[in-house]
């Protein structure tokens, strides 16, 4: 019976991530970008000035600062997919596949700019007066109650799409690899996760805003001080590591039958994965941000792809290349980059590191996906039924302790693609809204 599901979810998966989804999303953030006028990289210094709390107001409505916003989002972005996501798309698209993860995610860059402005103009409010907001309520409030089918597509893909199978899947993964223990562990593994998980996710989202606020910075920089030592013991091809990602990205050479189209599509997959531009998770939670200014709060979301996959992706996927690992071994996933690390590094500081970087990037990951869950569950019901999701999301990370890596990915991309087409869309009527209010914004400014 599994065996089917598995097989019918992998096929709807090839299936649904072809071009017109591509055309959708990659279409869709190049009209943003010239909508835009390059806006999400005139004002870069201006987004960090919001982020750094220059602009804070504790009277504003909201529930989290700028920083812890962005810290959210960054953590349920800077995961799995950075360390693991990337190995995956080293092994199924060749070097060639970072080129267009680059690509996809400047362009992300303008989508986020649209995608969450338009979050903070469109959020509502529970009986609590707690304020809601993603692309269901932008759907809603923005184009109006005949598109509340779309807006209700988007909370059914999200309560798939923010399930714990592939971040906890490879953190158990990890530990089993590292600890060199059998797979019967696994559900051993899942259980403690699920209750060390609980004790943040039943706190609600100012918990979740605070314990991200605190991760974030911490992970980042450990990360990148342990890659970039990695990188200056193979300082000697690196250059040749970044003309191999650039021949290659034409060429899809290292592909399996050398299809170039296979290799774009792996590349953006793999990049929305990453940093989720244009699938709506990152609305849902800079629209709490304290603010009364939609466009600050669109500046600080597009500071996300930059530091998710220009940054942290680019830096694991030199990691992983520069050791040449990923020719020479049939591993996936975290066991490739875990492969990589200990191939440098001394004996056994590999297995310390990636298991530490894990453990934050994966608990990071699961406590700000458990809010997605909530807020569409509570759409589709009511706000205050949404604290539910979390019971049925701790479960879950038991289930996804021990599926296959293969399951969890396809899972996952089926209900990212799903999410991207009701996001992107309402983000592409709306977008005129939004330059109306940038406009204002910076002339109030005078920037």
């Amino acid at each position: 019976m599994f065996e089917t599901i598995k097989d019918l979810v992998a096929n709807f998966s090839s299936w649904v991530w072809d071009w017109p989804l591509l055309i959708l999303l990659i279409g869709g953030g190049i009209f943003f970008l010239f909508y835009s006028r390059f806006t999400p990289f005139l004002y870069f210094k201006h987004a960090i000035e919001i982020l750094r709390g220059k602009y804070d107001d504790d009277s504003d409505p909201g529930q989290l600062t700028h920083f812890q916003a962005l810290s959210s989002a960054i953590a349920a972005t800077v995961g799995m997919g950075n360390i693991s996501g990337v190995a995956v798309a080293i092994v199924m698209g060749g070097p060639g596949a970072v080129f267009w993860m680059w690509i996809s995610a400047l362009i992300g860059m303008a989508t986020k700019f649209y995608t969450c402005s338009l979050a903070v103009m469109y959020r509502s409010q529970d009986e609590k007066g707690t304020l809601l907001s993603g692309p269901m309520y932008v759907i809603s409030n923005g184009l109006g109650k005949g598109w509340k089918p779309l807006a209700i597509f988007f909370a059914l893909a999200g309560l798939i799409g923010t399930l714990p199978a592939f971040t906890a899947n490879q953190l158990t993964q990890t530990l089993v690899d590292v600890m060199d223990w059998e797979d019967g562990y696994k559900l051993y593994i899942g259980i403690v996760l699920a209750v060390i998980a609980s004790l943040v996710i039943l706190g609600g989202i100012k918990r979740i805003g605070i314990v991200a606020s605190k991760l974030v910075p911490f992970m980042v920089i450990l990360y990148f001080i342990t890659v970039i030592t990695i990188l200056i013991l193979q300082i000697e091809v690196i250059p040749e590591m970044f003309m191999l990602i650039f021949s290659d990205a034409f060429s899809g050479e290292a592909v399996a039958g050398g299809s170039l189209g296979y290799l774009i599509k792996n590349g953006v997959k793999r990049a929305a994965f990453s940093n989720e531009a244009g699938i709506g998770t990152a609305p849902m939670m800079h629209g709490t941000a304290k603010t009364n200014e939609p466009i600050r709060e669109g500046l600080v979301a597009m500071i996300g792809p930059a530091i998710d996959t220009l940054l942290v992706c680019t830096l694991t996927a030199l990691a992983i290349l520069s050791t040449g690992v990923w020719k020479k071994t049939d591993d996936n996933g975290i066991s490739l980059t875990l492969e990589a690390f200990n191939s440098v590094l001394p004996y056994g500081l590999g297995d310390i590191v990636v298991v530490v970087m894990v453990l934050v990037f994966a608990f990071s990951t699961l406590f700000s996906y458990s809010y997605y869950g909530t807020v569409c569950l509570g759409f589709l019901t009511k706000p205050k039924y949404g604290k539910y999701y979390n019971y049925i999301y701790i479960i879950s990370i038991v289930a996804a302790a021990v599926v296959k890596v293969e399951f969890a990915i396809d899972l996952i991309d089926s209900a990212f693609a799903l999410m991207a087409i009701p996001t992107v869309i309402s983000g592409l009527f709306l977008a005129p809204k939004v330059n109306a209010k940038a406009r204002e914004y910076f002339r109030k400014l005078k920037i």
